[in-house]
């Protein structure tokens, strides 16, 4: 026997609402945590600006790991592989570009991205890190990053 058309309508409708729900929550828990990780950004650049933590100019690496290219924005590296960075404000860098022959001349322009609680969260094993562990190792390491 055949469920009326409405009945599947409505289930359809009723499911199509209840994954809505779902992706709004998750978004919301994702702007929650991204404003938290800038939050701890923001403290680690006031401490590394008051510790006279030493700034560079953050160079990009291209996707194929071995050009760089310069960015225009100074800052500190986040990770010893220089892949993550935090601008003077605070602002997080996503190190890694596709690069090409004009960025080789004329450098890129990075755009900040939301930060991550969880750095390297789903790589792989023993690449992730708590955001305020990681500040905590950099501030710690000084300028021998």
């Amino acid at each position: 026997m055949t469920e009326p058309p409405s009945s599947s309508s409505s289930w359809q409708e009723q499911r199509r609402a209840a994954a809505e729900g779902l992706a709004d929550a998750a978004a919301r828990k994702r702007a929650a945590e991204a404003e938290q990780a800038a939050a701890l950004l923001r403290e680690f650049a006031a401490q590394a600006r008051s510790r006279g933590l030493r700034t560079a100019q953050l160079a990009a690496r291209g996707h194929d790991g071995r050009s760089t290219y310069r960015t225009g924005v100074e800052g500190w590296y986040l990770r010893r592989n220089h892949t993550l960075g935090v601008g003077l404000d605070g602002a997080f860098y996503v190190l890694t570009v596709p690069g090409g022959l004009r960025a080789r001349f004329r450098g890129v322009e990075l755009a900040a991205s939301d930060p991550p609680l969880v750095v390297g969260a789903g790589g792989r094993d023993g690449e992730s890190i708590a955001l305020p562990e990681l500040i905590a190792l950099r501030l710690a390491a000084g300028d021998d990053w």
